[in-house]
């Protein structure tokens, strides 16, 4: 026979109340972080909203992780990925370590835009509803990846709060730079070898080193972010950088420092598949080092950023993403759809770089514009020559 009170609930505190409404003390988390929507791993954001949503559908950059995107051509359409990833970074509050350049560096980054693609977003509701005419209607939906797969979130996460209250991906402007009263981190930037000179060493080691300082001297809660530009670029890295014995080690002990510090790091590289092709086996053990593997194509004769407003903003190149981070080694992610079609990008001002899926226009509507604009140019044509 139980001597316990009838009106004590059962698995309740002392003083009757129940488990459930004992406050707990969550851990706070830094500015720029929040919990993955799938496994609940920290991430943080690249600066570019849509890349965000490629991840694994993580909603954002996992910690711990590395991205390495490989571009061919004379395009830098991969440093202005790193240029949002780093201004992202120092917007929040996190150490940015920079590879290849010095502090100038900085002042080639966006700066934030304060109106939030106000302006890029009223313009597409005042385009002409007629314009949804002139393909059929199961194509409507074709760019929205949301309509397609209910299980991708929406591609605009500036509007989703973290768990501490401030913006989880910010938005920039590329015709602008950072000004120094938004960064509230700091850039440590190491520049590499002089080319000129010809000596053997390279900073590879003077660069781990530094950032293993960097963290170790640093509170726990402080996000560092590792940037490296152009790897193995002429410009920046002597020739004995590209030894096997270099190149290859520098990898290994850039994968090491996200290994043990995973809650503290994040790395994105950039490597010119032109000079160094997929098929060579220095770039295979640069895939297989790295977390995540994206592929930047250019598409020939396109700007590298559109700047007509009153133009429609085409796809600049293709994106194939070869791998994912926490995809295939840690267990976890999901490969959302996305990564099984081609992927597109195109680089305005306002919007930044968005990512979506490739389709071709309708049949017929580049006909009409490439008439367009010939009728536009011979009005002006008239118009210079009455003028004179």
């Amino acid at each position: 026979m139980s001597f316990r009170k009838r009106n004590v609930v059962i698995g309740g505190t002392g003083n009757g109340a129940p488990a459930s409404a004992v406050p707990r003390k969550d851990k706070a988390l830094a500015p720029g972080i929040r919990p993955s929507p799938l496994d609940g791993r920290l991430t943080t954001s690249t600066g570019t909203s849509s890349l965000d949503q490629l991840l694994a559908g993580h909603s954002g950059f996992p910690l711990g992780t590395s991205i390495l995107i490989e571009e061919a051509g004379t395009t830098d359409f991969g440093g202005t990925l790193l240029r949002y990833y780093a201004a992202e970074g120092l917007v929040q509050g996190h150490e940015v370590h920079v590879l290849g350049y010095d502090s100038n560096w900085r002042r080639e980054l966006p700066a934030l835009d304060l109106t939030g693609g106000s302006k890029s977003r009223s313009s597409k509701k005042d385009a002409p509803a007629d314009d949804k005419m002139k393909i059929a209607w199961r194509y409507e939906t074709f760019g929205n990846p949301q309509a397609r797969n209910p299980s991708v979130p929406d591609s605009k996460p500036s509007s989703v709060p973290t768990p501490g209250g401030g913006t989880f991906c910010h938005s920039f402007d590329l015709t602008k730079r950072l000004e120094s009263s938004a960064i509230q981190g700091k850039l440590h930037a190491m520049p590499g070898a002089d080319v000129l000179s010809g000596s053997p060493q390279t900073p590879f080691k003077r660069f781990v080193a530094d950032v293993v300082s960097k963290i170790r001297n640093s509170p726990p809660s402080t996000v560092h972010r590792i940037v490296v530009p152009s790897l193995l670029s002429p410009t920046l890295y002597s020739s004995s950088a590209c030894k096997p014995q270099e190149f290859l080690q520098f990898l290994h002990n850039l994968r090491a420092i996200l290994r043990q510090f995973p809650h503290q790091t994040t790395a994105m590289v950039t490597l010119p598949v032109s000079l160094y092709p997929r098929s060579t086996g220095l770039t295979r053990w640069a895939e297989l080092l790295a977390d995540g593997v994206l592929e930047l194509i250019p598409l020939p004769h396109q700007s590298q950023m559109s700047r007509e407003p009153g133009e429609k903003e085409k796809e600049q190149g293709l994106l194939r993403a070869h791998s994912l981070p926490v995809f295939h080694e840690k267990g976890g992610g999901l490969e959302g759809s996305w990564s099984r079609e081609d992927l597109s990008f195109k680089l305005s001002a306002s919007s930044g770089m968005v990512i979506t899926p490739y389709s071709l226009p309708p049949v017929g509507e580049e006909e009409e514009e490439a008439k367009a604009k010939a009728a536009k140019s011979d009005e002006k044509k008239k118009k210079e020559s009455l003028d004179f």
